[in-house]
């Protein structure tokens, strides 16, 4: 944090000094990084704070990141990305909003739902508005759980149970050989297992 202020001090004296000054010394900078480049190991160990700091200048002055010596640009803006996603994790990650629902609330909404299945949500809700707990109308159905239907009929259990009641009918037109139009009506009955005409 100390290292942060000084830079932050040194930023702001900067400011106050003449044009001439502040390039001789990014100049004076510059060639005091190619020293250790020149003579340190191949890869150089970069702190937290240090990538913070860099970051941080990236922000203020995108023009920066052409003076960059000892990583690449390329480097400087994955940092700056990582740094955004660990942001917007951390700032996801904070519990704001509603509180969770205590686990009786939501066992008596279960229990009312299995004990009255013809009811629905806007009900069970307003019985427990009744009681006295206030929970939204969403969070009832959320919590009251699928209602258990038995298995859809098939399609021969269908014909089965309505063949009295079936007809199927189909009205087209059929040109003639003398040019003229023939119109047909079809009717299909369904008697004793069997369409019929």
């Amino acid at each position: 944090m100390l290292v942060f202020l000084s830079i932050l001090g040194a930023l702001l004296w900067s400011r106050c000094r003449s044009q001439a000054n502040r390039d001789a010394e990014i100049l004076f900078q510059r060639q005091q990084l190619t020293i250790p480049q020149r003579s340190a190991p191949k890869r150089m160990q970069l702190r937290c704070t240090d990538r913070m700091i860099f970051v941080w200048f990236y922000r203020l002055f995108p023009f920066l990141i052409g003076a960059a010596v000892i990583f690449q640009p390329e480097t400087l803006i994955r940092w700056h990305r990582t740094g955004f996603r660990l942001f917007w994790r951390w700032k996801s990650l904070r519990h704001a909003g509603r509180s969770p629902i205590p686990a009786d609330v939501r066992a008596l909404v279960r229990r009312m739902h299995r004990e009255n299945p013809l009811h629905g949500a806007p009900r069970i809700h307003g019985e427990l508005l009744i009681v006295g707990i206030s929970i939204a109308q969403s969070t009832v159905a959320k919590y009251m759980g699928r209602r258990l239907l038995p298995p859809s009929q098939g399609w021969r259990t269908f014909l089965r149970n309505h063949a009295p009641d079936i007809a199927a009918v189909d009205l087209f037109v059929v040109p003639t050989v003398g040019f003229k139009l023939l119109y047909a009506l079809v009717i299909l009955v369904w008697r004793d297992a069997s369409w019929s005409w």
